[in-house]
């Protein structure tokens, strides 16, 4: 065994080591990229982008403070009858129905809106998921490489240990014949 040999095993190993990790760092970026794809939906209809817009205004503070507005000017108005005269008497039936018509229209646009979350929220939980798979998949993997690295660390220096043994013992040796005493003549 030579000095040269051994650090050519050295960086031989050292090679296979950033493979491994460039190998792992481009599954990675494939696997990112496939979910972002999963998560956008371009494939939305123009009656699931207004579900989803009327939903989100019909759940805001801004659609109560609108609609809070509109009761108070529509009872204001008619119970002012010398200003407009009274097209929706005291019970306010036509208000009544008009209220009814809003909470029957809203209702199922809010529901389509939430199933549509409920679907993103699938995907994202899959992709979750496949994350997860990923990241234990890659623990188990790093297990297995750092065991074989070790492996083969242990080796090289057993190989090591196996050249310096040779060494001293020819150090030994050169110190032996170097110490045995010569006869005079």
């Amino acid at each position: 065994m030579d000095i040269k040999s051994l650090f050519a095993d050295e960086k031989m190993q050292l090679k296979k080591l950033e493979e491994l990790v460039e190998g792992s760092l481009s599954e990675e970026r494939l696997l990112s990229t496939r979910l972002l794809s999963l998560e956008n939906d371009p494939e939305t209809s123009f009656g699931q982008r207004l579900a989803d817009q009327v939903a989100d205004f019909g759940g805001s503070w801004a659609f109560i403070v609108l609609f809070f507005g509109v009761i108070t000017v529509w009872i204001g108005l008619n119970l002012m009858e010398f200003a407009f005269g009274k097209w929706d008497p005291y019970p306010f039936i036509l208000l009544n129905l008009l209220l009814s018509c809003t909470a029957a229209l809203q209702a199922p646009i809010i529901m389509m809106s939430q199933n549509r979350q409920e679907e993103k929220d699938r995907r994202r939980a899959r992709g979750d998921f496949m994350i997860n798979m990923k990241a234990e998949m890659e623990v188990r993997n790093l297990h297995g490489k750092i065991d074989l690295l070790l492996t083969e660390q242990m080796q090289s220096l057993f190989r090591v240990q196996e050249a310096q043994l040779e060494l001293l013992n020819e150090i030994s040796q050169k110190l032996e014949s170097f110490s045995t005493p010569t006869k005079e003549f």
